[in-house]
Parts: C-alpha cells; structure tokens; sequence
C-alpha cells in the first residue's frame, strides 16, 4: 500500500457562514487540505500521514481527533507544551477569498527542529508532500533541516512532490522566498505551481515558462495550474495541455489547488496517465470551490465525484 506523508501547518480555520453573519470553526491549511482530500479519495488504497507539530492543549486535541476521524495518520505529530496551533479567518467577495491570520507561535513553526523526527515520520513512506507555506513557517535552520531530510528521502527511493504555493507576506523576502522554493525544487520529483504566482514572483510569461523553469531544476512531472486557464503538463520533456471546464457558481475558491493536486496525485498513485489525473483534478477542484469552506464532503461523496477515483 502506498504510504504519503504530507508535511506542514494545520491551523484552526474560522469560515464564514453564508448570510449568518458567524463563523464556523474547522481545520485546515494547504498540506493539510491536500491530506484530507487524498484520504477521502483513495480510502484503504493508501495511507495518508500528516506530519505537523500541535499544542498539549484542548484545541490541539479536538485537531488531533479531526485527523483521526479523517483516517489521517497522526502517529508522528509532535507535542509542544508551550505551542498551540495558528489560526486563520476567511473573507469572501464575489467567491474570492482573503485571509486573516494569527500564527506567530504556531507549533507547527517548531516541526523541523530535530532531523530525526522528520525521519522518524518518512520511514516506509513512499511519496513526502509539501508545500512553499510548509518552508515559509520554518525558521531558516529549520528549513534547511527539512530540506536535507528530503534529499535523503528522495535518494532513498522515496519521491517528493512540491506545491511551491507562493505567499510572500510570510517571508522575510522576495529573494529568500525564490531561492528556498528553487532548492526544494531541485529535489522535487512532481512541482504542482500555479502561474498567476509564478509569473507574478518569477516573471514567467507563460504557463508552459513556469513548466519549463522547473523541469530544468530536475523535476520529472510539472503541472502547471492557470485559475480557470489552460492547464500545462511537462512530463519528462512531453509537453500537453488540458482546457478545464469553464465553472460558473464559483463560492469560496478556498483549497482549489489543495483539492486539484489531492485529485491529481490520488489518480496518478492508482496508475492513471497524466491527462486523466488533471482532467479528473481540475473537476474536483471545480466543484470544491462551488462550496464555502477548505474542506468540502460534498465533493467527494458518492454522487459528487462520481469516476474521480476509479
């Protein structure tokens, strides 16, 4: 059974409720949202681990047993007795959303103190999956810990695959961000970016610019999400696209590229060929963002996804 570990920040999510006037507390967090959605989708195919850092208090608790419910593995997320996790509120407009956040002391910052726990976690993992919000937290000593865990990861025969998921206001920055998202890179085996970030912090003209740009760093898969635009796919030097669905009831675009990459690597675990692994993505993605909130059962219930995972 394959085993993926996904690394990174859960955080305390409080999401608005449609003309209530109130928030809605859950989890959730880039990685974490790519977890989820994995478990949900591949069921007893794979095994689905987070590895994270909590608090010892309730809310890191009530966490804990969201992943559970989840059939996530919590087996290896590290306690801290003087963390708890961050937080984040969502507003929307027009299904755009922006944040607030409060995550200053997260434990999660604190996740890749100690190289032996982050081996600990990848032990008999097939597949590590991060993100450039799981770099961004860590302090840089920390990051480069990680990093180097990774390498021997991947030089082990495990396989890494990175969402660059650029937020610069989380870095001190524009330079350290670039530089930390290239070395994870250069030992990234899938790169899933998205253009409008790529283009806007890397200059990349075009969505194919960004594929290549990774490539070239050694990744052997590049997809590359474009918002409702193209979608272009580098696989070991073949070049192809996909014209996703047009989506018109857009609520929350909140976890769009967490649930596309979910769908996509679930699709690719089970051996489906590259068209179909986006095709079958970019509609999961398109209807988790016609729900409010991160993590939505409704897109994948039986009825929903329909052949999402065949």
């Amino acid at each position: 059974m394959t085993r993926i570990v996904a690394i990174g920040e859960c955080m305390v999510e409080m999401a608005p409720l449609p003309d209530a006037g109130t928030y809605r507390m859950g989890f959730a967090g880039d990685t974490l949202n790519t977890a989820w959605y994995l478990a949900k989708l591949l069921k007893d195919r794979a095994q689905v681990d987070y590895f994270t850092a909590v608090g010892t208090d309730a809310v890191s608790d009530q966490m804990l047993a969201f992943l559970d419910r989840a059939s996530i593995g919590t087996a290896s997320i590290l306690r801290r007795d003087d963390r708890t996790p961050g937080l984040y509120t969502i507003q929307l407009q027009d299904g755009e959303r922006s944040f607030s956040y409060w995550r200053g002391q997260s434990a999660a910052r604190t996740l890749a103190q100690a190289v032996q726990d982050i081996d600990t976690a990848l032990r008999a993992a097939d597949i590590a999956y991060i993100s450039g919000i799981t770099l961004a937290i860590l302090p840089e000593a920390d990051r480069a810990t990680l990093l180097q865990a990774l390498e021997q990861f991947r030089s082990a025969g495990g396989e890494v695959v990175f969402d660059p998921n650029l937020r610069p206001k989380l870095w001190p920055d524009t330079g350290t961000m670039t530089d930390a998202i290239m070395r994870a890179a250069r030992l990234s085996d899938i790169v899933l970016p998205s253009h409008e970030d790529e283009a806007t912090w890397f200059g990349d003209a075009t969505p194919l610019d960004t594929a290549e740009r990774y490539a070239l760093e050694g990744a052997k898969i590049v997809v590359v999400k474009n918002g409702p635009g193209e979608i272009v796919m580098l696989d070991n030097g073949k070049t192809s696209r996909h014209h996703p669905e047009t989506v018109t009831d857009a609520v929350d675009t909140t976890a769009a590229g967490g649930s596309f990459n979910a769908g996509f690597l679930a699709n690719r675990i089970i051996g489906a060929p590259l068209d179909q692994a986006v095709e079958t993505a970019a509609r999961l993605a398109a209807l988790v963002v016609s729900y409010p909130g991160a993590l939505v059962n409704e897109a994948v219930s039986s009825g929903s996804s329909g052949d999402m995972v065949d």
